[in-house]
């Protein structure tokens, strides 16, 4: 019951507004594309469904490192492993749709185990022709690996930069795995030349549209998740552990369990994120578990700031479309050194990021301001000591 009180705290004014920015482009964009003729200069073409669909669902898996970082003190630099084994969970789905229709025609295996001289369709692959399992494994993978991984480094008790070092180490051993054609997951090339997805063309305009509203939902969904969590007791203790993990320890808080349960939270979401990206750019490969995307994810929550949930979301938007704009012109082979730059420059410059910075500067004008006003009894205020110059 007391969780219950918590989600009018949690979507206050803030939060409504930002989800209703979010419906509101939800909405738009499709209505904008399917809606209005290509010569309208309103018209929004598919290329740039699929493309802004890209950024949301990046928004989504920099939402789910701000809730472990932001608000836990855990940084992750393998956080694109969950991302890309729930890209993989919705792969398969999609590579089992395809049926009779591949290169070699064969209704049961994908055209790359015909083509590698597969006889039967592996164990692993069983059951993802239902869409609702395959949305169960989107979940449960990512979910249980990090239930998995965390429980034996929370259980010993790895903290900062040793957990970022293996958790980078988990995503490039994952790498090299899915690199291999044996482990049945399409080796260097991935999984691709999708059909359909629950009966619908999945290059439709229509379904394009679907797809990028979906991703929409997904992150004010998970946004509400987030902010419920972080105005939760639950929020305050995974706060308390970052700012003090031995207090919090010494005063009976098991922090083993809440840092496994936060991250195990994190892991759920970044693969609905995977889920929803592969879909919309048709494509999944083990170049997804590579350790630099981990890391760039991580800077999109440092430019937007960490620990404000809005700022991850802002972040991922704002630095994909510099790479987008940087990486189709000329500067193209400078992009690495462009965000190397962008991210020194926020840690020295800019340390809580876009939207910290103007909240931090938000309430220190209301500050101010309150120390300003006049005491209505017409007393003198106390103003505050100055330093000695």
């Amino acid at each position: 019951m007391t969780e219950l009180f918590m989600i009018p705290r949690a979507l206050d004014r803030g939060t409504i507004v930002f989800l209703a920015l979010l419906g509101a482009v939800a909405i738009a964009v499709p209505l904008l594309n399917l809606a209005l003729p290509d010569s309208s200069p309103l018209h929004v073409p598919t290329y740039l469904v699929s493309l802004f669909g890209k950024y949301v669902c990046f928004a989504l898996l920099a939402l789910s490192i701000d809730l472990i970082w932001g608000y836990c003190g855990i940084l992750s630099l393998g956080h694109g492993a969950f991302f890309a084994l729930g890209g993989y969970a919705m792969g398969m789905y999609l590579m089992r749709q395809i049926g009779g229709r591949g290169v070699y025609g064969n209704p049961l295996l994908p055209d790359f185990m015909v083509f590698l001289n597969w006889k039967e369709l592996p164990l692993a692959w069983w059951g993802f022709s239902s869409f609702p399992y395959a949305m169960l494994m989107v979940l449960a993978v990512p979910g249980l690996l990090a239930l998995v991984f965390g429980w034996f480094a929370f259980r010993s008790r790895v903290t900062g930069v040793y957990f970022s070092i293996i958790t980078q180490a988990m995503t490039f051993a994952l790498l090299l795995a899915f690199f291999r054609n044996d482990f049945g997951f399409g080796g260097n090339n991935g999984l691709t030349d999708f059909k359909d997805i629950l009966g619908f063309n999945v290059q439709a305009d229509g379904t394009r549209a679907a797809l990028f509203a979906t991703s929409c939902l997904a992150l004010m969904l998970g946004y509400v998740v987030c902010r419920i969590l972080v105005a939760s007791k639950f929020g305050m203790v995974l706060i308390a552990i970052r700012d003090a993990e031995a207090r919090a320890r010494f005063l009976g808080y098991r922090v083993e369990s809440y840092k496994l349960a936060v991250f195990t939270i994190s892991a759920c979401m970044a693969g609905v994120a995977g889920a929803l990206y592969v879909p919309q750019v048709g494509i999944i490969n083990p170049g997804e578990f590579s350790p630099a995307n981990s890391i760039e994810a991580v800077i999109w929550v440092a430019v937007g700031g960490r620990g404000t949930l809005a700022g991850a979301v802002i972040g991922a938007v704002l630095v994909n479309y510099a790479k987008t704009t940087f990486t189709s012109g000329a500067l193209a082979p400078y992009w690495l050194f462009l965000l190397g730059g962008l991210f020194v420059g926020v840690t020295l410059w800019l340390p809580r990021g876009i939207v910290g910075t103007i909240a931090h500067w938000r309430a220190g004008r209301r500050i101010t301001a309150t120390e300003d006003a006049p005491d209505p009894s017409g007393a003198a205020v106390a103003t505050k000591p100055q330093a000695a110059e």
